[in-house]
C-alpha cells in the first residue's frame, strides 16, 4: 500500500500566517473577520503539533492576542461611548509587514542581476626591464621636448577667437551688397575695392561683396581696372560696353533671319 504524505506550509512568523489566511479568503487586511481568521488560525497550529513541529512561542502569543480581540469585539457597544475598533492595532502591523515584505521581494530580484555573469579579471603584463646605458646631450633632449610639445599644440582644438566671424554670425545676402555698391556709384564715380573689402565687418560679409562684385561684372553693370599700384578700383560700365553683352531678345534674332 503506497503511503500517504502531507505537506504542511511554513511560514516565517505568525503575521506571515495572517497574511496567507487573509489572501486565502480574498479579505482586505482593514476588515479583518476575525473569527473566520481565528478558527483558520488554531487550526494551523493544530496540525503543527500533530506533526510533531515545535510551536514557536511568537505563535502562541499571536492566538491569544486573536481571542482578546474576538472577546473584545463581542462586548456590546454602547453609542455614547467612542472606542477604538480592537482591530487597529493588528491592522497596523499587517500593513507594516506586508511592505516589508514586498520591498524585500523588490530587493530579492535586484540582487539576483548580474550573478550569473562572470568577468574575467585583468592578467598581470610581464614587461622585461632592460637597463639604459645611452646617453644624451641636454641640447639633443631639450629639442626632443619642444617636437614634443609642438606636435601636442597641433592636435589641440582651435581656439574660440579662431571661429570668431564665421561661425555665430548671421548670413550676408549678396543681393544686399549688391544694392550697397550701386548706391555708391551715386556718390562717386569709382570705388576702391580695397576699401570696400576692408569696411566690411566679418568674414561673411567679406564674401558677399566679393560675389556681389562678380555678378555686377559678369552682367556688364560695372568695369573692373588695374590700378597702377597693382590694385582694383570698380567704376559703372558705359552703354556701349553693357551692349557688348547685353542679351539678345527675339526680335533681334528675328532680325539675323530676316537678314
Amino acid at each position: 500500500m503506497k503511503e500517504v504524505t502531507f505537506h504542511l506550509e511554513v511560514f516565517d512568523g505568525p503575521l506571515d500566517l495572517l497574511l496567507h489566511l487573509l489572501s486565502k479568503n480574498k479579505v482586505e487586511i482593514k476588515d479583518i473577520p476575525i473569527a473566520a481568521i481565528l478558527d483558520q488560525y488554531l487550526e494551523y497550529i493544530r496540525r503543527m503539533q500533530e506533526f510533531d513541529m515545535e510551536v514557536a512561542s511568537e505563535f502562541i502569543t499571536m492566538a491569544a492576542q486573536l481571542m482578546y480581540i474576538k472577546s473584545k469585539m463581542l462586548l456590546p457597544v454602547y453609542e455614547d461611548t467612542a472606542e477604538e475598533d480592537p482591530r487597529a492595532g493588528l491592522v497596523e502591523a499587517l500593513l507594516e509587514y506586508q511592505r516589508i515584505k514586498e520591498a524585500g521581494s523588490v530587493l530579492s530580484l535586484r540582487a539576483q542581476i548580474g550573478r550569473d555573469i562572470f568577468v574575467k579579471g585583468q592578467e598581470p603584463l610581464e614587461k622585461e626591464r632592460s637597463q639604459f646605458t645611452g646617453s644624451y646631450s641636454y641640447e639633443l633632449l631639450t629639442r626632443a621636448l619642444e617636437d614634443i610639445l609642438q606636435r601636442a599644440q597641433r592636435k589641440l582644438p582651435p581656439p574660440v577667437t579662431a571661429f570668431q566671424g564665421i561661425v555665430g554670425r548671421e548670413t550676408v545676402p549678396v543681393d544686399d551688397k549688391i544694392g550697397d555698391i550701386v548706391k555708391l556709384f551715386v556718390k562717386t564715380p569709382r570705388i576702391s575695392f580695397e576699401k570696400l573689402v576692408l569696411s566690411a565687418e566679418s568674414r561673411s560679409e567679406i564674401v558677399a561683396i566679393f560675389l556681389a562684385v562678380l555678378e555686377l561684372s559678369k552682367t556688364r553693370k560695372i568695369m573692373i581696372e588695374e590700378t597702377e599700384e597693382g590694385g582694383c578700383t570698380l567704376r559703372l560700365a558705359t552703354r556701349e560696353e553693357q551692349a557688348l553683352t547685353a542679351p539678345r531678345t527675339e526680335d533681334d534674332r528675328e532680325d539675323d533671319r530676316t537678314a
